[in-house]
Parts: structure tokens; C-alpha cells; sequence
């Protein structure tokens, strides 16, 4: 079906016509004679004068150029059937602690001790890459949760926005229920049984306003599956800071991160070093995409060009025509010269 998307331009067809009217004539440069006894000359000759205003046939050029260039304002289009875009894929978003225990370097990247917000950039970034056809959103906690990556298409985003992130940007406690409750407030509009939140920490409930068990318990009525992953070595296996007797591995309330696991239908997962984390990204890749309603597209085929295009050979055109007489003129000129020259 051929239709204009913008068929209100049309409105503006008189619009050279309407300044024609209300700006002042033009004053062309030539003279003007006056005839003060026309009448007599029409009774002599028979016949009434005709006056000399230029015809339709010398204004259709240039009515057809305006015409043209509506059209083309008007975005002409050829729609066809619609068609129906099936979506798939879960609204995932994924919580990353940053508060200040994520420094802790007791991780281990390319045989290298890093911190675990560095790891978790590393392979989380990597998973949410990798998520295609799923909306992935990201949010930032630490004594407050905040949302940095609204749910969206553009994972490379998402991931830029992850590999920026910074410890301390939220606070240095941890507030693990506000980052629930923040997830659930923003896929509580989402579809069902394709709301996922990945929430990965490495400290217990240290600050925030809502206890994590009640958001859960929220989070769960709403129909949002929560994946707890739980970050740090053991105890045993600190590092240089379990060398000055600092276990960081015991802050991680295992309990409470279990306990919303259950409650939401989840699972909860440990990540002590660097293959474990893979693991979990492997399983959570395993999550099986989930049909959301389709929506209908038609197809539109842009045909704005053709009035565009036609509208600008007419013009070149009437520019020729109107330099045509003084091309000849000076074409006239040349040959007069080149036979004087010759005589």
C-alpha cells in the first residue's frame, strides 16, 4: 500500500501563491509604457487588448518543481502486510557489589592476583556479551543501589558501563536488599517467567533500608528468580591478606544467599576463583530463552528520493533554459570574432 507519512505538508501548496499576494511586486527594471487611449484603439481595431501577464504553460515548470518537493516533505512510502517480530530471550539484569570489600585481591586472573571486582568485569563481561537476544540491564550497590544500565539490547553497552564501574562509587557498606528491591522495580513490568536478576556479592546485608529476606520474599510474588554468586576465596586460600591473619572469605553470609535462592526458585552459586566463576556463567548460559509476545512490524520502502530527484532535474533544466539565450548570445559573439579574425 502506497501512503505519505507526513500528508499534512500538502496544506502548504498555496503557500507561493499566498506570499505572491502579500509581498510587495518585484520591480523587474524594464519600462513601462502607458497607452492612455487604449479604449480608442480597441473600438478602431474590433477587439479588446489582452494583457500581457504570463500564461499557465510558463508557471507549470515551476508548479510542478513545488509539487515535487511536497512530495518528497510528505515521505511517500510503500508499506506492505505486517508481518509478525517474535521475541525472545529474558529481561536479565545483573547487581554487581562494588563496595569495599571487592578490593580485596584474592582472585587470580591469567596467573596474576587481581581484586574481585576485576575478575568479576572479566567474566561477567563476557556473560553479558555473550546474552544474545535477552535484555540486559546492570546495577551498581553499595551502601545504596543504583541503576547504571537500564534493561536494553545494547550489551556492549552494558558492558562498557561494567568495565567503568568502580569500588566505593555506591559506598563502602553492602545493601544487598535495596539492590533486590531495585531489580524487582524494574522488572515487575517485564513479561512473566522471564524475569531473572544475577545478583553477585561477596559480603552479608551491611546497610540499605530493606532486609534481604523481605525482598526476596517480594521478589518472589512478582515472579522474579533471583541467582545469588557469592565471590572470594577461602579463608585458607587469602592470599597475602591471609598471610596477616585477614579472612575476607568469612564477611559472605552464605545462609541469607541461599535462603534467596529457595525463596525465589533460583540457585545459588559459590565462586572462589576464577574457573568456578566460569562454571556459573556456563550454567546460567544454559537458562532457557522464553517466547515473549510477538508484536507487528510493516515494512516500509522509502520512495522519497523520485519527487526529490525529479524536482531537482527540473530544476537544472530551467536553470538551462533561462542561461540558454545568453549562451547563444556569447556562442554568437565567438563566431563573429573568429570570422573577423578569419577575414
Amino acid at each position: 500500500m502506497f501512503e505519505f507519512t507526513w500528508a499534512w505538508v500538502f496544506l502548504l501548496a498555496p503557500l507561493p501563491w499566498v506570499l505572491r499576494l502579500l509581498l510587495p511586486a518585484a520591480d523587474s527594471g524594464e519600462a513601462a509604457l502607458n497607452v492612455s487611449f487604449l479604449a480608442e484603439l480597441e473600438g478602431l481595431a474590433g477587439r479588446r487588448a489582452k494583457a500581457s501577464l504570463p500564461g499557465w504553460r510558463q508557471q507549470l515548470p515551476f508548479l510542478l518543481v513545488w509539487l515535487l518537493l511536497l512530495c518528497a516533505a510528505a515521505r511517500p512510502e510503500w508499506v506492505g502486510e505486517p508481518l509478525p517480530l517474535p521475541a525472545s530471550g529474558r529481561d536479565l539484569l545483573v547487581a554487581v557489589d562494588v563496595s569495599g570489600s571487592m578490593s580485596y585481591a584474592d582472585m587470580r586472573w591469567n596467573d596474576e592476583e587481581v581484586d574481585r571486582l576485576t575478575l568479576v568485569k572479566h567474566l561477567l563481561g563476557d556473560f553479558i556479551e555473550g546474552r544474545h537476544g535477552d535484555r540486559v540491564g546492570l546495577i551498581l550497590f553499595g551502601s545504596q543501589a543504583y541503576l547504571q544500565a537500564p534493561l536494553t539490547f545494547d550489551r556492549l553497552t552494558v558492558r562498557t558501563w561494567l568495565d567503568e564501574a568502580v569500588i566505593g562509587i555506591a559506598g563502602k557498606n553492602t545493601a544487598i536488599g535495596d539492590a533486590i528491591g531495585l531489580g524487582v522495580k524494574r522488572l515487575r513490568q517485564r513479561p512473566a517467567q522471564s524475569r531473572v536478576l544475577v545478583l553477585v556479592t561477596d559480603g552479608a546485608n551491611t546497610g540499605g533500608e530493606i532486609d534481604p529476606m523481605t525482598a526476596a520474599r517480594l521478589a518472589a510474588e512478582e515472579g522474579v528468580t533471583i541467582y545469588p554468586i557469592g565471590i572470594g576465596a577461602d579463608p585458607e586460600q587469602g592470599g597475602v591478606l591471609g598471610m596477616f591473619g585477614l579472612n575476607p572469605g568469612l564477611d559472605l553470609d552464605e545462609p541469607t544467599l541461599r535462603g534467596i535462592a529457595e525463596m525465589t526458585g533460583g540457585e545459588y552459586f559459590r565462586a572462589r576463583d576464577s574457573e568456578e566463576l566460569r562454571a556459573i556463567e556456563a550454567t546460567l548460559d544454559r537458562l532457557e530463552p522464553v517466547a515473549q509476545q510477538s508484536t507487528l512490524a510493516r515494512p516500509a520502502l522509502a520512495l522519497y528520493c523520485w519527487p526529490l530527484g525529479g524536482a531537482l532535474l527540473l530544476s537544472v533544466l530551467l536553470v538551462l533554459r533561462s542561461l540558454w539565450p545568453q549562451l547563444q548570445q556569447q556562442r554568437s559573439r565567438i563566431y563573429q570574432r573568429l570570422r573577423r579574425r578569419s577575414a
